[in-house]
């Protein structure tokens, strides 16, 4: 006997990215833009400013537009599934506030952001709250240096930097 029921075709829709997930949570309207643009930010290992986002958004939708990235950055930030970060150079740079604690070091040459925990900081911090009179509920740290350049060595030559 010959089965009458077709099989569906595969959902060719990709899963829900980490910050479409938030948006879904706190119940904002995804349209498939808002989507594309969640994903970007998403997949983002840096700290993309708006232009940053936009490029990429548009270079996998040639529909999208800027106003429209302006407005869903927004709206993430206001919802708090993005953080705002002032690292320099005039413009606001985002972070997913799902990343969890962490603080970031900018090299003012490069630009280059390098994120790090550090205990040791962070019960500096609480015991520096504390002598003030303070319980704290919460703290950012941005550093801004410049890469030392490698000591030489006996030999002449230069030591090997260790670079993250």
């Amino acid at each position: 006997m010959e089965s009458r029921i077709r099989p569906r075709a595969a959902n060719t829709d990709p899963p829900p990215s980490r910050i479409e997930r938030l948006c879904i949570e706190r119940g904002l309207k995804m349209t498939g833009q808002r989507r594309l643009i969640a994903r970007v930010l998403s997949e983002a290992e840096d700290h993309p400013d708006v232009e940053d986002v936009y490029r990429r958004a548009l270079a996998l939708d040639s529909k999208v537009s800027i106003a429209t990235v302006y407005r869903t950055v927004r709206l993430l930030e206001e919802n708090g599934i993005l953080e705002r970060r002032d690292f320099g150079g005039g413009r606001a740079r985002y972070d997913p506030a799902d990343r969890g604690h962490h603080h970031h070091l900018i090299d003012v040459d490069s630009g280059k952001v390098i994120e790090f925990a550090d205990e040791e900081f962070e019960a500096l911090a609480r015991a520096m709250a504390r002598r003030l009179g303070f319980d704290l509920v919460g703290q950012r740290l941005e550093l801004f240096g410049r890469k030392v350049e490698a000591e030489p060595t006996r030999s002449g030559g230069r030591s090997k930097a260790r670079s993250s």
